[in-house]
Parts: structure tokens; sequence; C-alpha cells
């Protein structure tokens, strides 16, 4: 039976012993990160979107395709066996890099997005009625926001939404004074993905706790750049995607207090999810299998899987002192730009800086820092509510991941001056 303890102090989701942070070492671990875009080095500073994935992941994808490829959870052949192996011990990896109690607790959906659906159509069908209330910030994105909409009208229930404050930070007092007796459920993000602000998020799950309620948190900004423990957070709910993680596209994490998951009624209908099915009845699959109808991502999850591998060979400390160090390099450097203003500049924040210029749209400034070799996102990022609460229509937001260094910056600072040149 899986178990799937946590972490040991300094081993990696597989065991292994901890790397030295190199960043040089790191590099050569992306393939990708050798390309050149029109003839200068590629500058990805894109990685809030989704980050590049070292040869570990790739190879994981590569050796199950070529040596092992089966379905899963249904043979009773070899192939069949060991993909099956595969793919739960990478569910064990995940329980291990979250803290959580119970493999139970891990669902494997399609990512974040998915993830929160499924909380709001399932717990929510079922649990939510008219005026109750769910509690949202002006941070969130889309998909933070228009799953819990849906259900709201469907239940008759009422948002609440937390202002942010000037310097990006949410507006703390105000959320608790939106806490009540009707607060059935507060869903924010860990890290904003538009201007990187980091919530006090045990702070906040605790307050709702106090008043009855249960909590989400959208913690796919926070997964690649802190660590994260349910066991410390208390969080009812926490998803994230494989792909922000240094993992492959189309595989993410729901994870459930194993109570509240049991008591969830299945969100699809198919393979795997059931234990007897006849045109009497059907009688459901035991967690996490009740939420994983039909055959999953296989090569996802066993990639998932090497990614945790990867990200935690490092040192927390280590990663998140190297980000802290390219936050504080990068701030100094675009404050010597007139023109430039950073959102939220005066909050903590992590991993991401969104910027806007007096002379040129987001989109501009996106297309001319790409001629300059440098990635960056440009637009409102699925967090329109954000750039309403700013005035600015979008901005140009550029996002760390533990594979840039100073240089990056300096390359992208270049950029922004070819941005004045051209629009000054």
């Amino acid at each position: 039976m899986l178990t799937g303890p946590a972490m040991p102090d300094g081993q990696t989701t597989n065991g292994a012993a901890k790397r030295p942070f190199d960043l040089a070492a790191i590099r050569a671990d992306f393939p990708i990160l050798a390309t050149e875009i029109y003839g200068k080095r590629l500058a990805f500073l894109d990685s809030a979107a989704s980050a590049q994935k070292p040869r570990s992941v790739i190879d994981s994808d590569v050796k199950l395709y070529e040596t092992s490829y089966a379905n899963i959870h249904r043979g009773v052949y070899k192939f069949s066996q060991d993909a099956t192996e595969a793919y739960e011990q990478a569910r064990l990896k995940v329980q291990a890099f979250m803290g959580a109690a119970s493999h139970r607790e891990i669902i494997f959906v399609r990512g974040a997005t998915e993830g929160i659906n499924l909380v709001a159509q399932s717990w929510g069908r079922a649990n939510l009625k008219a005026g109750d209330e769910i509690i949202l910030t002006e941070l969130e994105h889309h998909s933070n926001i228009v799953p819990w909409q849906m259900v709201a009208e469907e239940k008759g229930a009422v948002i609440k939404v937390v202002p942010v404050l000037d310097d990006g930070s949410v507006d703390h007092q105000a959320y608790l004074d939106l806490l009540g007796p009707n607060t059935k459920i507060a869903a924010f993000a860990h890290i904003s993905n538009a201007i990187g602000t980091e919530l006090p998020v045990k702070a906040m799950v605790k307050a709702a706790h106090d008043v009855g309620a249960l909590t989400l948190v959208d913690g796919c900004q926070a997964a690649p750049h802190i660590p994260i423990d349910m066991a410390d957070l208390d969080a009812d709910f926490y998803v994230f995607s494989g792909h922000k993680t240094y993992g492959p596209t189309g595989i993410g994490v729901l994870y459930g207090k194993q109570a509240l998951l049991d008591a969830m009624p299945p969100w699809q209908g198919g393979g795997d999810m059931i234990e007897t099915v006849s045109f009497a009845g059907t009688t459901y699959n035991d967690l996490p299998h009740k939420f994983e109808a039909g055959t999953p991502h296989i090569a996802g999850g066993i990639g998932l899987g090497a990614a945790l591998d990867y990200l935690t060979s490092f040192d927390w400390e280590d990663i998140t002192a190297h980000e802290a160090d390219l936050m504080a390099y990068a701030k100094e450097q675009l404050s010597q730009i007139n023109s430039l203003k950073i959102i939220g500049a005066e909050t903590e924040r992590k991993a991401v800086i969104s910027l806007v210029m007096a002379e040129a749209h987001p989109h501009d400034i996106g297309t001319i820092l790409d001629r300059a070799g440098v990635a960056v996102r440009a637009g409102h990022h699925c967090a329109q509510p954000v750039m309403d609460r700013f005035s600015i229509p979008g901005t140009a937001r550029v996002s760390f991941g533990l594979y840039n260094g100073r240089d990056d910056v300096d390359q992208l600072v270049l950029g922004l001056e070819k941005v004045r040149e051209f629009f000054g």
C-alpha cells in the first residue's frame, strides 16, 4: 500500500542528496536555453506562464514511450505494471512535496484550472445555496474567478471581493471584515500571477476557519518558488500546475483534505473512477481514483514526478536566495529607466515584476524585447480585474525561474532602452 512519507531533511522527492546551486550547471540542464533568438542568446523571462523543462523531464517522457508505455491500473502484463508503478510513485512524490497526510489527498488533474473547477462543481454544487458567500480577491487569475461565478449563478450564492491596495497588497482588514457566518469558502492565490504579490495565506486560512468557512489556495506561482506544506498552511484545497513547476503541460494537482474529498460527489464519470457499474446503479472507487475518470495523462504524471525530483534536488534556501537577489537587482536596474513604472512595486513579491512604460503599449514592449532575445509576457495575464484596479490595459510581465541570472536582467534592460529609443 502507498504511504508516501514526507521528504527527510536534505533529500529530494526521490531520496537523493541535494545539489549545489550552480547557475551554469542548471542552465546546462535545460536544452532550450542554448537556443538563439534572432542571433542573440535567449533570456527567457516568462516562467510564470510556463517554465522550461530540464533534460530529466524530457528524458522521462522519452523513456516511457520507448521502453514501457501501457495504460495503467488495468493491465496484468509487465509494461502496464511498470507504468502504473511509475505513475503512482509520482503521486507519492507530490504528496511529499506538499506535505500532505496521505496519497489519497492528491488528485491528478489536467492543471490548476481543472482542479478549481472540480472543487467548484463537486463541492460547490453539493454545498452552496442561495445567500451563501464566496470570498475572492482582486488579485485572482480568471481560473479562480469564473468557476466560482458559474456555480454562484446556479446556486444563488454571492461573491464578495477583497480589494487590493495601491502597493499591490491585499487589504487584509477588508478580508477579515468580509468574513462572516454566511461565508462558505474563501479562494485566493498564494502568489499573484499578474504582479507577484505574496498573500498572507496562513493567516487568511485561519481567519476563514475561525468563521467556519473552507479555503482553496491557487498555488501555481508558489509551487516553483517556495516550499509549500499543507500541515502548516492547513488549507482545505490547494492546486498547482505541472507546467509552471518545470514539468509537462496537461498535468496538475488538486490537494484536498481526505474527509472533504470523501464527502464530495464525483465530478466526471468513466473508467477507473468506479467500483461497480450496472444499469441498476453505480458505486464509486476509493480516493484518489474517484476523481480521476478515464485514461489519465500517464506521461504527464510521471514527468511531473521527474520535475519535482529536479526542483527538490536543490535546497529551497538556495532557490529563494537566488531569486530574491534577482528581484532586488532587477528592481534596482529598472528603477533607472525614468519612464518605467513597476505595478505594486512597494509590496513583497516573488519572481514576478509587472511593468508599464509611458512611451509604449505592453504588446509593443514585448515585440521589441523579442527582437532583443528577451521573452516576456504582455497583456492582462488572465487577470483583468487586477488591470482594472490599476487602470491599465495590461503590463509587460517579467518572471524568473531558477535558471535566470543577472545577465538576463541586463539583457532585459538593454531591450527596454531600445523601446525608449524607438518610441521616445
